[in-house]
C-alpha cells in the first residue's frame, strides 16, 4: 500500500514511519506543510528518509496559509470560546488539502495523519479529506487497536523512538507537544495535563518560544499602527506588507512585549476538555486592532448581527468544518460586512497589554458634532429621545400595569 503521511518530524509521526515503514511494509511518502515553522523543518527530509520514507516532499504554503486562511478568520473575528485564537484549528484544513493533492499526483492508496484518538485533529484533518476526497481511504492509527496496544502512550514512544535511534526532541523529562505555525505555537499534553501546573516559573518559562514574560518585558512602552483596508490589515506604521508579512513582523514586536500568552481549559468537540497554552503574540494584535477599527466604520445592526454569529463561525473552525457549506455561507456574510472596515488604529503595547490611543478612517461613522455633549446644532434633537423612550417604555408598563410586575 502507499500512503501519503502527514508528517511534522515529531515524535507521534517519527514513530508512524518507522512503524509503517518497517512493520506494517508500506510505501510510506511522507510530507510537510510548510505553514511557517521556520526552524522546525530545519533537516526534515533527511529525517523522514532515514526514519523509513521512501519520498518526502516539502510544501511551502505559507502564503496561502496567510492569505486564504488566517486573513479571512481573522475578518470574522473568530475565537473559539472567548480565548483562542484558533492557531491550530485554522491550519489544518490546508494541510489536509495540500495532503489530498499530492495523494492524487503519487496515485496513493491512502492518506494518514498521527492526531491522537482523543483530539480534535483527526476530526480537522478527516472532516477535509472527506469534503475533498470521499473515495480516499483514511488510516488513523490513535484508533487502532493494534497500535494502541503497543503504543498506550507517549513514555512508550519515546523509548521506542531511543531503541531505533529516533531523534525527537520530547524526553521523559520533558513530555509536552507542540504545534508552531505562523499564527501561533500550542502547547499540550504530558506535564501540561495538570491545569494546576504553572509554566510561568522562572524552572518552567523556557518552554515559550514566541514572546518573553511579561515581567520581564521591556520598561518603555512602544507605539504602533495598523492600516486596514476592508478588514485586512495592510500596513504596519505607514509600511505596507503581505499578510505574512504582516503576521511575522507582529510576532516579533507584540511577543517582545509579552503579549499573545492563553492557558485555558477548552471543550474539544470529541467531548472532553482539556489543558492547552497558545503563544499567538501577532494575532492578538491583530484582532485587537481590527475590533478597533469596526468600531469607528461598521455600522450598528450589521455589527451586532455580525458578533451574533462569531460564536458558530469559530465553533465550525474548531471542529475541523471549514470546508462545509455553512462555513462557506458565513464568510460570505462576514467579507460582505468588511467592505467598509478601513482605516488606521494606534496601540501602545507594553508588558502584556495592548492600549487603544487612536483610530481614524475616511469612512467613519462618528460624527463628532452628533455626539458632542455640547450644543452643536446636528440632525440629532435631544428632544426627540423623550418620544423614543416612551415607545420603548410602552410595554414596560403595560406589564406593570395589568400583570402587577414588582422586582
Amino acid at each position: 500500500m502507499k500512503i501519503i503521511l502527514a508528517y511534522s518530524g515529531g515524535l507521534d509521526t517519527s514513530v508512524l514511519v518507522h512503524w509503517y515503514a518497517h512493520q506494517k511494509k508500506f510505501e510510506v511518502i511522507t510530507y510537510c506543510a510548510d505553514v511557517g515553522q521556520e526552524e522546525e523543518l530545519d533537516g526534515l527530509e533527511e529525517k523522514a528518509l532515514t526514519t523509513g520514507a521512501t519520498t518526502h516532499r516539502t510544501i511551502n504554503l505559507v502564503d496561502e496559509f496567510a492569505n486564504d486562511f488566517i486573513y479571512p478568520m481573522l475578518r470574522g473575528n473568530a475565537v473559539y470560546e472567548s480565548q483562542y485564537l484558533l492557531g491550530t484549528s485554522i491550519a489544518r484544513p490546508l494541510i489536509a488539502k495540500a495532503q489530498i493533492e499530492l495523494a492524487h499526483k503519487f496515485g496513493a492508496d491512502a492518506v494518514a495523519h498521527g492526531a491522537t484518538g482523543k483530539g480534535n485533529d483527526q476530526c480537522r484533518f478527516e472532516l477535509t479529506f472527506s469534503a475533498l476526497a470521499p473515495e480516499i481511504k483514511i488510516l488513523a492509527p490513535w484508533r487502532d487497536s493494534e497500535f494502541r496496544k503497543i503504543f498506550p502512550g507517549r513514555h512508550q514512544m519515546i523509548e521506542y523512538c531511543k531503541k531505533h535511534n529516533i531523534d525527537v526532541e520530547a524526553s521523559a523529562t520533558k513530555p509536552y507537544s507542540m504545534d508552531r505555525n505562523l499564527w501561533h505555537i500550542s502547547y499540550e499534553a504530558g506535564i501540561l495535563e495538570d491545569p494546576w501546573f504553572d509554566p510561568t516559573t522562572p524552572e518552567n518559562r523556557e518552554m515559550y518560544k514566541l514572546s518573553v514574560d511579561p515581567e520581564l518585558a521591556p520598561d518603555q512602552p512602544e507605539y504602533l499602527e495598523l492600516t486596514f483596508e476592508k478588514g485586512d490589515c495592510v500596513a504596519l506604521n505607514g509600511i505596507e506588507f503581505t499578510p505574512t508579512r504582516v503576521v511575522s513582523e507582529l510576532n516579533k514586536i507584540a511577543g517582545k512585549h509579552g503579549i499573545g500568552r492563553v492557558d485555558l481549559v477548552e471543550n474539544r468537540f470529541v467531548g472532553m476538555k482539556s489543558r492547552g497554552v497558545y503563544e499567538t503574540p501577532g494575532g492578538t494584535v491583530l484582532l485587537h486592532a481590527h475590533r478597533q477599527i469596526e468600531t469607528l466604520t461598521m455600522d450598528r445592526d450589521l455589527m451586532h448581527l455580525r458578533d451574533s454569529l462569531i460564536a458558530r463561525y469559530a465553533e465550525l473552525i474548531y471542529y475541523g468544518f471549514w470546508y462545509a457549506p455553512e462555513r462557506e455561507a458565513l464568510q460570505a456574510f462576514i467579507d460582505q460586512s468588511q467592505m467598509t472596515v478601513s482605516g488606521t488604529v494606534r496601540l501602545k503595547l507594553y508588558k502584556g497589554n495592548m492600549i487603544t490611543v487612536g483610530r481614524k478612517s475616511d469612512l467613519s461613522l462618528y460624527d463628532m458634532e452628533i455626539a458632542s455633549m455640547d450644543d452643536d446644532e446636528s440632525d440629532y434633537q435631544p428632544e426627540d429621545a423623550g418620544g423614543f423612550i416612551r415607545l420603548h417604555a410602552l410595554r414596560l408598563k403595560e406589564r406593570a400595569r395589568k400583570q402587577g410586575y414588582k422586582a
